[in-house]
């Protein structure tokens, strides 16, 4: 017997649903959830989802929500037998991933270029420091959204955490230069005979 055939695979749910008879306020629901999920659609109404426990357990709760709302919903635990077919359905998660990891790589350098201006133009300040710090809890909270649903470990995940992380660096250096500022301490500046001062020096390190 070929090895390859008896190695165990990763099982999926199928998932089913029509909201026809539903609210419509019931269809956002589902899709919204759905798609939290990391749902991998097939077609309209039919989507593939890992079988882990956890996600099992959220899909079966969305399913009755939809039968006590009028709707008809399936969940059916299948198995892939094909190697080439599993392969090509690991990728295609990965893919739906990278597209949102892809986002957040995208707009990080927005935050690094903020503080990068606000420190060219003086505004090293506390407000600004709260601010960034905002910024960057988004961006934490958007990371960790998208790694719950990242079940094969897309290979987007590592440069969109290296991404946050840079800000987090540079936010870092910001935050120590506006508390510089405001105790009138003196801070030293960034490589030698250049005169730059921390925050810049770390903002264009990390670029």
């Amino acid at each position: 017997m070929n090895r390859e055939s008896v190695v165990p695979r990763e099982r999926f749910l199928l998932v089913t649903v029509s909201t026809a008879d539903a609210p419509s306020a019931t269809r956002v629901r589902v899709w919204r959830k759905l798609r939290s999920l990391g749902a991998l659609y097939l077609q309209q109404s039919v989507c593939l989802l890992p079988d882990h426990e956890a996600v099992r357990r959220q899909v079966g709760r969305l399913l009755a929500s939809v039968r006590a709302d009028g709707g008809t919903a399936r969940q059916l635990t299948i198995g892939i037998t094909d190697p080439a077919e599993h392969a090509h359905l690991v990728a295609e998660f990965n893919a739906e991933r990278d597209k949102e990891y892809g986002e957040v790589v995208e707009r990080a350098p927005q935050l690094l270029a903020e503080l990068e201006q606000e420190t060219a133009s003086g505004n090293v300040t506390y407000a600004e420091v709260e601010e960034s710090e905002a910024d960057l809890e988004r961006f934490d909270k958007w990371l960790a959204k998208i790694a719950a649903r990242d079940y094969f470990g897309a290979p987007g995940g590592p440069p969109a955490r290296d991404a946050v992380e840079r800000c987090r660096t540079a936010l870092a250096a910001f935050e120590d230069a506006a508390l510089a500022a405001q105790t009138g301490t003196t801070h030293p500046t960034g490589p030698a005979g250049t005169g730059t001062q921390p925050a810049t020096a770390a903002l264009r390190a990390v670029e």
